[in-house]
């Protein structure tokens, strides 16, 4: 029998595994969380991953750094000081940023001022309680992240200061970006040398393109984050573990870089965006390059029926999947206004059902 962590690296050794991966790294909003599990009469999310075919088990080290800030309105604090809030959409809600911790930084100065976390707030020995109950049932792929440089930066700094500093401010944001870069190398090297070899998958990130393409210019990008995600995936390739980086929006323009940069699967696709098709994408970089997602989050599952959907989950797999590196999923999370019938009909497509 393939176990599901054979599967997995099957796959993104682009080799054709018994049946396409399965991973679902965005598990939905927690209504349509909630739906699935009462649709499908499962009782805990991990049930309900069983019964999806997921083929991937996320753990983190636990947290046990100082007291983070929290009140009675449902504002808290990360590590990084970062401060959210739950803003309303209707039917649920999401956490958005109130407060900018660097908002108001101009200098290198005032980054050594800084009060930055300490890699000691987190016990990297849970790891091994997580990976142990992660493998209770079968052998899974073990993922462990977050390796967002840009995305963390900004989430300190501010979106509107961050692209005034792409602009007038690169130095600033060059030594932010590695300072935060050096953050993750030391958090993934404390995690991967405790674990030795139990997490095979590495989860990084950063959104850097729209709808319509990138956020900013190449050379940009270039200049400034590609070098950083090389540093990061350098080390990460050390300990022998795989990458898989998430990028929403348009990326056509990326994927040579994203290819050099030394990631192993690309995630989520968003397909719905300019330029995005699955049969380009195989064609420039698939022997480099794997892939991660692509069944659409804003028109095919919600608007779509499940044979529409069905068909689509089909061809992604037939496309992406033609030789190994496909790892199947939404491009994002399901949101709650999709109907539980065109979730199921997807996973259930790439389990042959």
């Amino acid at each position: 029998m393939v176990t599901p962590r054979q599967r997995v690296l099957t796959a993104l050794d682009h080799r054709e595994p018994d049946r396409v991966p399965i991973e679902y790294f965005f598990f939905g909003t927690p209504e349509m969380v909630a739906k699935l599990k009462a649709h499908l009469r499962c009782e805990t999310d991990e049930e309900l991953r069983r019964r999806l075919g997921v083929d991937v088990r996320r753990v983190a080290p636990e947290y046990v750094g100082p007291p983070l800030y929290s009140d009675s309105a449902g504002r808290y604090a990360d590590h990084w000081g970062v401060v959210r809030a739950p803003v309303s959409h209707g039917s649920g809600s999401y956490n958005e940023i109130c407060h900018y911790p660097l908002a108001d930084a101009d200098t290198i100065e005032d980054l050594d001022r800084h009060p930055w976390p300490k890699i000691e707030w987190f016990d990297f020995a849970s790891l091994h309680r997580q990976i142990e109950q992660a493998n209770e049932r079968d052998d899974y792929a073990i993922i462990m992240g977050n390796g967002n440089i840009f995305e963390t930066s900004w989430w300190m700094r501010g979106w509107e200061m961050t692209l005034l500093d792409l602009l007038a401010n690169q130095e600033f944001l060059a030594e932010l970006l590695r300072r935060v870069t050096d953050w993750y190398i030391a958090w993934f090297t404390a995690a991967f040398a405790e674990t030795k070899g139990k997490i095979q998958l590495a989860f990084t990130a950063d959104d850097v393109a729209m709808q319509n393409g990138p956020l900013m210019a190449l050379d940009v990008w270039r200049a400034l984050l590609k070098p950083e995600h090389q540093r990061l995936n350098a080390v990460i390739h050390s300990f022998g573990a795989k990458i898989i980086y998430h990028c929403d929006g348009a990326v056509m323009d990326f994927l040579e870089d994203f290819a050099e940069m030394g990631i192993d699967a690309l995630d989520p696709l968003q397909m719905n965006a300019r330029g995005m098709d699955p049969v380009a994408m195989k064609a420039r970089v698939g022997d480099r390059l794997s892939f991660h997602g692509g069944v659409d989050v804003q028109s095919t599952l919600p608007f779509g029926t499940p044979a529409s959907v069905r068909a689509r989950s089909l061809e992604l797999i037939e496309v992406l999947g033609r030789g190994g590196g496909y790892i199947f999923g939404p491009a994002h999370a399901i949101q709650e206004d999709t109907p539980v019938e065109n979730a199921v009909a997807m996973f259930d497509a790439a389990l042959g059902g």
